[in-house]
């Protein structure tokens, strides 16, 4: 009789097939885990109004790429650039910190050297939650986030600042500049660069940047982006912002034999006025109605050449298989005024400077075709994006931003009823103005150099172009926005607050 073989091999062979396997599978989980993560395309064009988008239907502009975009996701009509000016949006928007909070008081350039007005190294930011979350994070365009060392002998601003690596963030792939406004002679900083070495591009930067992205969405690579992991590109692309002759002729078609009155639709346009009731207010641009007269059909052909450079990148998105899985955000750090009010650019508190787009497209979890007037400022945005993406390990407890994601994916949860409104100098975090911009009301209390006070209240309903200051006719209304304000103002702890109480008690 033979003798049986021992089963022990057997099992043991077994058993090492079924833990592979067991081990293979849990490694397929985990790959489709980390395939379905979403990827995030955040793009903020500079100095873009909320007017100028095609589908609101205000400004004559033709915007076919974005009108498509908001048909597919939400379109957010209340987002508000709190502090409409491009270093605090930017500071705000990378550290989910207030502009007192995080020392960007106002913009970066050699000035404000001396107060550090910076991106700070210690503040943990949307860049870090989402390296730490998993993400390969990029940047492509302007950063305007470093005010650099005065040049001994030269008399100059320096606005333009190399952003060291180790001030990044964590942004892996980096094509970048400070601030650089020869839109069609852009240069940037590229990945491992030093600062002496400086790329030079002899086209207009948001053709350029729109390849750059387009090669980096279709060739993923050491250089650019992890093919294994999901990916978060930020791309502040500078036009619209001034000036506004930098522009292809081509884009140019639908506009220059345009009259003013075809163009300049806003009834609070006053090409005439000097605007001096606002005389007191250090950043209100007075007395430059004629660039309006000169460039408003720059401005609309340079919107529409960036809805056109979006688009080539949305439709890599398509090509790549990307679309899908990709989380896109359209919006901008402030807008421009253009001739309304009799005043140009932005950091004031009209509509045409602080009302912003937003339009967010995500067809896992966003239903097509939405308007929401939900109420979104830029402290905001880190929070709400992050826990969106499933990356909320590791975002500060200290935001003063809300995580609004459960009011946009779910119409769940309670809603701001206001956004605040700043205006600071270099060094100074308790100087200028504060304010707030609820769904119908515009409320702000100035305090001039003389600490002369001023109020401006307007019903955005009833008179949606804040042509008729009713600060001194509506008392009960400006009252109550008053004591929201001062509200507001402490359990945020702004030291412009006790400025204002010392002022107002002294009076008193």
């Amino acid at each position: 009789m033979t003798k049986p073989k021992s089963i022990i091999p057997l099992l043991l062979l077994s058993a090492f097939f079924l833990l592979n396997c067991k081990d293979q599978g849990a490694l397929a989980v985990k790959d489709d885990k980390k395939q379905s993560q979403p990827n995030l395309l955040f793009i903020f064009p500079d100095q873009f109004r909320n007017a100028a988008i095609g589908i609101n239907d205000q400004d004559p502009v033709h915007t076919p790429n974005l009108d498509q975009l908001a048909g597919e996701g939400m379109v957010v009509s209340n987002a508000i650039s709190s502090y409409p000016l491009c270093s605090p949006y930017r500071g705000m928007l990378m550290t989910g910190l207030l502009p007192y909070n995080n020392k960007v008081l106002t913009n970066s350039n050699s000035l404000r050297h001396q107060y550090d007005n910076s991106w700070q190294k210690d503040d943990i930011s949307f860049s870090d939650v989402l390296v730490k979350n998993g993400y390969d994070a990029g940047y492509v365009g302007k950063l305007h986030l470093m005010s650099p060392p005065p040049i001994e002998g030269k008399d100059s601003v320096i606005w333009d600042a190399y952003q060291p690596k180790e001030l990044r963030h964590g942004f892996n792939f980096w094509y970048a500049y400070g601030t650089f406004d020869q839109h069609n002679n852009p240069h940037y900083w590229v990945n491992d660069a030093k600062e002496d070495e400086l790329t030079y591009i002899n086209e207009w930067s948001a053709k350029h940047e729109a390849d750059v992205i387009i090669d980096y969405l279709k060739n993923p690579s050491a250089t650019t982006r992890s093919k294994d992991k999901p990916f978060a590109l930020f791309w502040s692309v500078n036009p619209p912002h001034p000036p506004y002759q930098y522009v292809p002729e081509k884009y140019l078609k639908n506009y220059k034999n345009k009259s003013l009155d075809q163009l300049l639709l806003r009834p609070n346009v006053d090409l005439k006025t000097d605007a001096n009731e606002l005389a007191f207010h250090k950043s209100a641009t007075r007395g430059r109605t004629h660039l309006a007269k000169a460039h408003v059909a720059e401005y609309f052909a340079m919107v529409t050449g960036v809805d056109e450079q979006i688009g080539r990148v949305l439709n890599t998105l398509k090509e790549e298989g990307l679309y899908d899985n990709t989380i896109v955000v359209i919006t901008s750090d402030h807008g421009e005024m253009m001739g309304s009010h009799g005043l140009m650019s932005k950091n004031v508190w009209y509509e045409e400077s602080i009302n912003v787009p937003f339009i967010i497209r995500w067809p896992e979890r966003l239903k097509a075709g939405q308007k929401s007037d939900l109420l979104i400022s830029p402290t905001d945005i880190m929070p709400t994006i992050l826990n969106m993406l499933g990356a909320a390990d590791g975002i500060p407890d200290n935001l003063d931003g809300k995580d609004l994601s459960s009011l946009i994916l779910d119409n769940k949860g309670t809603e701001p009823q206001s956004v605040m409104y700043y205006f600071i100098e270099g060094g100074q975090p308790a100087s200028g103005h504060r304010g707030l911009r609820t769904k119908r009301y515009t409320y702000v209390i100035t305090l001039d150099a003389d600490d002369v006070k001023r109020e401006f209240l307007y019903d955005n309903q009833e008179d949606p172009y804040q042509l008729k200051n009713i600060a001194k006719i509506a008392l009960t209304l400006k009252r109550e926005l008053h004591q929201d304000l001062l509200s507001q103002l402490k359990s945020k702890k702004d030291p412009w607050l006790k400025r204002f109480e010392k002022l107002h008690h002294k009076k008193g």
